[in-house]
């Protein structure tokens, strides 16, 4: 994706978590209405015929919840939320850009990909500091140990110690620390290695393959509901109300002898409308 085009997308601060506060983001990207898999095909085909980026700009906020999702499964590393999401929504725009409306997917199990593919880098990318100090304890070490180390040499037990009391942190501290000051880079792989002890990037990467499943099914889950609602309001009052009170309210089921007092017909007559009702919200929810 251009530049250009990249910031054509941006003109909404939902693309951007560092802009304020996270909270306040996802709150904020989760009330994003969702697309049906009809608009959003007719907003691709735009997209790919129009280079409609009006139509972009929808596609990638209806998305952006999704990559929230996939950017906590990260969180491992200690990397700050916001910049994880910030690179998963770099991915999911790459990905509009790329995606044919015509293969028959939704948008979403096409850019989990792309969306993965840019955090990865950005772990991949900030793993060495982040291993290196995660603490307070360690940041200070990080910064200081150097010099305050007498010598190139490993440390001796007396020199960790007076370090240590200069800048009140834990012996052992000071031996992790400049263990890892003296370390090499870390192998993304730990194939082969008998150290138990070891870590590397591959076992903190989020293991994400049934993130498509995941959030394909939480689709489904809203387009179920959102049929749902709209064959309630699609049935006469006195059918939507029997359904609702027979089912629906929280406060218990309403036998059918006092719905049948209520509206002065036998309770097989209740029993015959809830059961029209029925059969036309499961044809509409399974539509």
């Amino acid at each position: 994706m251009t530049t250009a085009n990249a910031l054509a997308l941006r003109p909404s601060s939902a693309l951007s978590p560092l802009s304020g506060s996270l909270d306040a983001y996802i709150a904020h990207v989760n009330q994003i209405p969702q697309l049906d898999a009809d608009s959003e095909r007719e907003l691709a085909v735009k997209l790919r015929d129009d280079q409609d980026l009006g139509a972009a700009q929808t596609l990638v906020l209806s998305n952006l919840r999704h990559v929230v999702h996939i950017a906590r499964g990260y969180m491992g590393y200690g990397l700050p939320l916001a910049d994880l999401i910030q690179e998963g929504n770099v991915g999911l725009m790459k990905a509009v850009k790329r995606f044919d409306p015509n293969v028959g997917v939704r948008l979403i199990s096409f850019a989990v990909h792309w969306i993965k593919a840019e955090i990865h880098e950005f772990v991949l990318k900030n793993w060495r500091i982040v291993k290196i100090a995660t603490t307070k304890a360690q940041r200070k070490l990080f910064f200081n140990l150097r010099s305050a180390k007498q010598q190139t040499g490993w440390l001796n037990q007396a020199e960790a110690e007076a370090i240590a009391a200069d800048l009140n942190v834990k012996p052992e501290e000071v031996f992790q620390m400049e263990a890892r000051l003296g370390g090499g880079d870390v192998a993304f792989s730990g194939a082969g290695s008998d150290d138990e002890g070891s870590y590397v990037p591959e076992d903190y990467l989020a293991d994400s393959r049934d993130a498509i499943a995941e959030i394909e099914d939480g689709e489904w889950q809203d387009q179920r509901e959102l049929r749902m609602a709209h064959a309630l309001e699609a049935l006469d009052p006195r059918s939507r109300d029997i359904v609702q009170r027979r089912w629906l309210n929280e406060d218990g089921k309403t036998g059918l002898q006092e719905l049948a007092d209520e509206y002065g017909v036998s309770a097989e007559r209740i029993r015959q409308i809830e059961s029209a009702a029925m059969k036309k919200l499961r044809k509409a929810i399974e539509a």
